[in-house]
């Protein structure tokens, strides 16, 4: 008899636990309330990407007479961005589904929660079904965090779910969090030519990442306009009519037309029965998660936000795929551990940023002997011919052994080029073998080569 894998939630690690275990022979059953794919990823990450890159492409239009280009009428239509953000949604559910119901995973539209460790209840618009579960993958993700200080109105004290586009485009916008979604906020609406004020409870944007590719950003958006309020921690907001006032601990007062709360997410953990299961939880999420992503009860997985790792798709999607390989029994064989250190992540701002592995300053910060490389992307080529010889190539590396421990890039295209370093952290390649490496010219990626001898 096949084993018998219940999943609740179909995010990007539900999902891929669904299909792999399947692959590998599970008869699985995925519950999802919401959309194939996952809310966090679908009306968070997409969205919010679409809006970029609409942001990016009017950004280099109206900057186009750099490149010998005159333009004319060229103007944003908020509309048609609402239909292509839905249109990219519907076309990735649909994927989602395809793909699941092609490898024979059931899906059920409703709410999951474990009635025991082996019984999963999923009350659907049919009525309620019980079912039998060799093992249980709990991927239920995040919404975004509402502070007791702010009341949300979505029409101008806004989440980040409201803002996909917002109703209206904002004359000025406050952005409370400086952190990842923050700023990619801030980046957004500044490019759509909206005033922006950003919150920064501490004294550099970005807070936990390094302080040069903090400084670059901030110094992008001075040059836009936006202002900063630092080493300042929003305590209220209230809305007036038309106006909305942030307050700040330090008596400062924030003034705009709308207010974005960017402070981060809250697990959706409850309901679920996972403390009736057995599960220990903390705040919200599960206190004890081993390699194989198992809680204190061995049987039951957690993957994604809920999992308290890291908060992006890409670790969920391989936390999914690494349950159902311990799941079916393939870690008996060659099976590595996820290391969250190794982990790339990229924040869509212009420029962008991108890093992996072990940063500058907590190499110095533990007294550790690195060797920091840095290049400018105004020595490549490339750049010069893209108009944009903004941001650098940094890499570190052990300088007894030459190997690749971490870097970090702030540019063009830079989400795509901190895969070159990613693999080489990974697979525990040398920098030697990035600058022997034969690469294209023209290209940024010559910026790595050169960052590497």
């Amino acid at each position: 008899m096949s084993l018998r894998l219940v999943i609740i939630g179909g995010g990007p690690a539900g999902n891929s636990a669904a299909t792999h275990a399947a692959r590998l022979g599970a008869r699985v059953t995925l519950i999802e309330r919401d959309i194939l794919g996952g809310a966090a990823h679908l009306w968070d990450c997409v969205p919010s990407k679409a809006m970029i890159a609409t942001g990016a492409a009017w950004g280099e239009i109206r900057h186009a007479d750099g490149m010998g280009i005159r333009t004319e009428h060229a103007g944003l239509d908020f509309e048609s961005l609402r239909r292509r953000i839905d249109s990219i949604e519907d076309r990735l559910e649909s994927s989602v589904r395809q793909l699941l119901e092609s490898q024979g995973v059931r899906i059920v539209r409703g709410t999951g929660r474990l009635k025991g460790p082996h019984q999963v209840v999923a009350e659907t618009a049919e009525g309620i079904e019980e079912l039998e579960a060799d093992a249980v993958v709990v991927a239920t993700g995040s919404r975004p965090r509402i502070p007791d200080w702010a009341e949300v109105d979505s029409e101008r004290v806004l989440t980040t779910r409201d803002a996909y586009p917002p109703s209206s485009l904002p004359e000025h916008l406050v952005v409370i969090g400086s952190g990842v979604t923050g700023v990619e906020f801030v980046h957004m609406f500044s490019s759509f030519g909206c005033e922006v004020t950003l919150i920064v409870s501490r004294q550099q944007v970005l807070p936990r990442k390094d302080p040069e590719v903090a400084a670059a950003l901030e110094e992008d958006f001075l040059r836009r306009g936006v202002t900063l309020y630092k080493g300042a921690r929003a305590v209220g907001v209230e809305r007036t009519g038309d106006t909305v006032k942030v307050s700040c601990n330090d008596g400062r007062v924030a003034v705009g037309s709308h207010a974005l709360l960017a402070i981060g997410p809250v697990p959706n953990s409850e309901g679920l029965g996972l403390v009736d299961a057995g599960v220990e939880m903390e705040d919200g999420y599960v206190r004890t998660v081993d390699h194989h992503l198992r809680t204190n009860v061995p049987h039951i997985y957690v993957a994604g936000d809920i999992s308290g790792k890291l908060p992006l798709s890409s670790v969920a999607a391989m936390q999914g795929r690494k349950i159902a390989e311990h799941v079916m029994g393939l870690h008996v064989r060659e099976h590595r551990h996820l290391d969250y250190e190794k982990a790339a992540s990229a924040i869509f701002t212009d420029p962008e940023i991108a890093d992996v592995g072990l940063g500058e300053a907590d190499a110095f910060a533990e007294g550790r002997k690195v060797r920091v490389t840095k290049v400018p992307f105004a020595a490549t080529a490339k750049a010069l011919i893209n108009n944009d010889p903004r941001g650098f190539v940094k890499i570190i590396s052990d300088p007894a052994t030459g190997q690749v421990l971490g870097g970090s890039i702030v540019g063009r295209h830079a989400a795509e080029l901190i895969s070159v370093i990613a693999l080489a952290v990974t697979a525990g390649l040398r920098v030697t073998d990035i600058h022997e490496s034969l690469l294209v010219h023209p290209a940024l990626a010559e910026a790595l080569a050169e960052a590497a001898e």
